[in-house]
């Protein structure tokens, strides 16, 4: 069903187009984890009501509860859980940012991955991009992990790529690994099919002089053991290899 719209003229071209206001007999709201609305420009997650909305997923109990929730602003009344992240613009529109589904939780910080994604893909040799959670082989903790295609006749290093994303993004928004695909896997449904995504590959690793001392050959295999990784070098980066403080 149609639940908002925009009309779009040259004033915003080259802008972020907002998917709008809500049409006729249709609500929107935008809420925080806890059913609150949030402030303009802070982002949130997107609930529809309204004569519109239907009872629920036929013979989904489940999916119906997880997604009609009770509407905390009118006695009786229900909101569908979107699963779209947005934010209201000062000048009343909505703009999408991305889905709740892919928002993930790395060492304490809160990570919309598809922030991550267009900021790649927003690089000049980025033809398309993903970003996913993965973790380290025989070991609890998770990382980010970028998959990238390149545009036909670019030849570019993963590394160049993570530093051009790390002048943008803050450091616990870079992902630990970039990995170049001829294309990136899609379901039949032509939608990313993130399983089967290969096991992402390491970057800078090598980059620098082998270890020549005792200590140096200590503190590199100390670096294998704990990020899971091969050939570290003496001047290689313990952050850009995919260590982190804690």
């Amino acid at each position: 069903m149609e639940v908002t719209s925009w009309r779009a003229d040259q004033r915003s071209a080259g802008s972020s187009v907002p998917i709008g206001l809500p049409v006729a007999n249709t609500s929107v709201v935008v809420l925080d984890g806890w059913l609150r609305p949030v402030p303009v420009g802070v982002v949130g997650e997107l609930y529809l009501g309204g004569v519109q909305l239907a009872r629920g997923y036929h013979a989904r109990a489940g999916l119906t509860a997880s997604r009609f929730v009770a509407d905390p602003f009118t006695a009786g009344g229900r909101l569908y859980r979107t699963g779209d992240v947005v934010r209201w613009l000062p000048s009343g529109g909505l703009e999408y940012v991305g889905r709740s589904d892919f928002q993930v939780k790395i060492r304490g910080q809160r990570i919309e991955v598809d922030e991550i994604r267009a900021v790649f893909e927003s690089l000049s040799q980025v033809g398309s991009a993903a970003v996913v959670v993965r973790q380290r082989p025989g070991r609890s903790e998770s990382y980010l992990a970028a998959y990238v295609t390149v545009v036909p006749g670019v030849d570019v290093a993963p590394g160049v790529l993570r530093a051009a994303v790390g002048e943008v993004l803050p450091e616990y928004m870079v992902p630990s690994t970039v990995t170049v695909l001829e294309s990136l896997p899609v379901t039949v449904n032509g939608k990313l099919d993130r399983a089967a995504l290969p096991e992402p590959e390491s970057v800078s690793v090598g980059s620098g002089r082998e270890p020549v001392s005792v200590a140096e050959r200590v503190l590199c295999a100390v670096f294998v053991d704990v990020l899971g990784v091969e050939g570290v070098g003496v001047e290689d980066d313990f952050f850009h290899l995919g260590g982190d403080s804690i």
